[in-house]
């Protein structure tokens, strides 16, 4: 008898939204701390995460430099697989 793998999990026995959803959570406070805040939609077979922007965050300038040079940049140094970050309405 064979042990299947799941292609979902890494090495360390958590899935790839399971590692998405703990870095997600690591920055909110950063974002809670200025009145916003992110929440996890999902993740696609891709390796894209979708998320949405909340509160302050909401129609900010700044918004897309704050997913892509903050949300993105640190999902990808910790969860490498993650291939993008996309924001939903």
């Amino acid at each position: 008898m064979t042990d299947k793998v799941n292609p979902n999990e890494t090495g360390d026995g958590k899935s790839f939204e399971e590692k998405v959803a703990e870095v997600i959570e690591m920055v909110r406070p950063a974002l809670q701390g200025h009145g916003g805040d992110v929440q996890l939609i999902g993740v696609d077979e891709d390796k894209s995460v979708r998320v949405r922007l909340q509160g302050a965050c909401r129609g900010c300038p700044g918004a897309t430099m704050t997913m892509k040079m903050g949300i993105e940049r640190i999902l990808k140094e910790r969860v490498p697989e993650v291939k993008q970050v996309v924001a939903v309405a």
